[in-house]
């Protein structure tokens, strides 16, 4: 998906425009020509290095915030929504699509939605007869999805909240100090609130009794659940303003998802609190990504660090750029987001050559995979199963996978890299993001073929599949 072109053309034209700056005084404070700067603003011609480095320098900016990779998840989503049957007529280059997503990044937002609402619309009606009443409630999108894309098109970080989380935790001592005594020491010290045990038979995670100011947590949780809900309290005593700001500039369609939207911006704070960003960031480093000795250093659970490593966004801080997501035993994604090249499909299940499948067959064990998709990108990927339950042997369990994975070139990083063969191109295994949008002609495990793909049928020959992709 990527070549080794920058084209940032929006980003610089913005940098030149907050500086108050005209092209011929931004060019020359640079040491490019004015018409370079012109062609450079409408992506008629790519970064070099040498300009990027100058604008580091004069400007006093992050290299990495300036490339391109912000917006792989914007050009992903675009690419998936064209290739949808119903634009046949129009099949646009990579380049054409890179154009739209950096010139006019409100323009392919506003294409998505539309894209998005019109699938909802014809799967709804799929599946009503003509004699049902149909209504136009039908072309929104759900409030969750709604939500879901707020937190994937901010890149998962939220600043306000990290910020105001990391001070917090350095004036209470976290992590050095255990991060569930201390909570429950801040909740009742400042806000008069109690922490008390939920009965067994109320089947909740937390409960707050506001005329009470009683917080009754599950004691079968795990102490990291529980220190988790604890902080999602204090940001629902102490952030009140600050969440509301958030939820009122995202400009939702629907009281429902700004609802929704708080609970997220809630967690957020709670993993981000537990997990300050700064000493987080240094343990990932040290500890060189190992999942369960993180766990182990902060009291978090594996998927809470998996989580909060792909929040890792703060300009000039950033953390390795990785893909985490999260799926059930169906294949259905209940949490997704990348920093890395690979993106994941927004409709339709995971690719079945993805390790995290194989995750459910081996409880209790990271599993590792090198894996390529149809682009020529190559991933370190690791994956492991978790289980959620409590309250004894009858007591239901929720089963998941969690995967968390990084650019080959940063496996050397991770602890899961070694001992791998990472040069032997014949050790990747063949991936994509999901079979309705994957080129693969050949591929063993489709599902579905790909949806702009023609399909040739030889009746007198029949392979695994019955058809063939041209």
């Amino acid at each position: 998906m990527a070549s080794g072109k920058l084209f940032i053309g929006r980003k610089v034209r913005e940098l030149r425009e907050s500086s108050k700056a005209t092209q011929a005084a931004f060019a020359e404070r640079i040491g490019i020509s004015t018409s370079y700067l012109n062609q450079i603003e409408n992506n008629q011609r790519p970064v070099s290095a040498s300009v990027l480095l100058s604008l580091a320098e004069n400007f006093k900016i992050d290299i990495g915030s300036m490339s391109g990779s912000d917006s792989d998840r914007l050009l992903s989503a675009l690419s998936e929504a064209l290739s949808d049957p119903v634009f046949n007529a129009y099949s646009p280059s990579l380049q054409e699509l890179k154009l739209v997503t950096q010139n006019a990044p409100g323009f392919a937002h506003a294409l998505i939605a539309s894209h998005q609402a019109y699938r909802r619309n014809s799967e709804q009606l799929a599946s009503f007869d003509d004699h049902m009443v149909r209504t136009n409630t039908f072309s929104d999108p759900t409030p969750y999805e709604e939500v879901r894309d707020f937190f994937h098109f901010v890149d998962n970080y939220i600043p306000d909240l990290d910020q105001a989380a990391e001070n917090l935790a350095t004036s209470l001592g976290i992590p050095d100090r255990d991060a569930g005594l201390v909570l429950a020491n801040h909740l009742e010290s400042r806000h008069g609130v109690r922490i008390l045990r939920a009965e067994p038979d109320e089947d909740v995670l937390r409960r707050y009794d506001g005329t009470s100011r009683a917080l009754f947590l599950n004691p079968y949780s795990p102490a990291s659940t529980r220190t988790f809900q604890m902080a999602f309290q204090v940001a629902a005593l102490e952030l009140v303003r600050e969440i509301d700001a958030i939820v009122q500039r995202a400009n939702f369609r629907t009281q429902e998802s700004g609802e929704i939207c708080k609970i997220g911006l809630r967690n957020y704070f709670a993993g981000a609190l537990m997990l300050p960003y700064q000493h987080f960031l240094t343990a990932a480093n040290a500890l060189r990504h190992d999942l369960e000795l993180m766990g182990t250093h902060f009291g978090a659970s594996i998927e809470q660090v998996a989580h909060r490593l792909s929040t890792l966004q703060r300009p000039g801080q950033k953390g390795v750029p990785v893909f985490f997501a999260r799926i059930d035993r169906a294949g259905n994604i209940t949490k997704r987001h990348s920093a890395a090249k690979l993106q994941f499909a927004r409709f339709g299940a995971a690719c079945p050559l993805w390790n995290v499948h194989q995750a459910f067959e081996t409880p209790g064990r990271i599993i590792r995979q090198l894996a390529e998709t149809p682009d020529g990108a190559r991933y370190l990927s690791i994956a492991t199963e978790i289980s959620k339950g409590s309250g004894g042997f009858n007591a239901p369990q929720r089963r998941y996978a969690i995967a968390l994975g990084c650019e080959i070139t940063y496996a050397q990083d991770f602890v899961y890299g070694d001992g791998l063969d990472l040069t032997n191109r014949a050790a990747f295994d063949p991936i994509g993001i999901s079979c309705r949008i994957c080129e693969r002609a050949n591929c063993l495990q489709r599902a579905v073929p790909p949806l702009k793909s023609r399909l040739t049928v030889d009746h007198q020959r029949r392979g695994i599949l019955p058809y063939q992709v041209s």
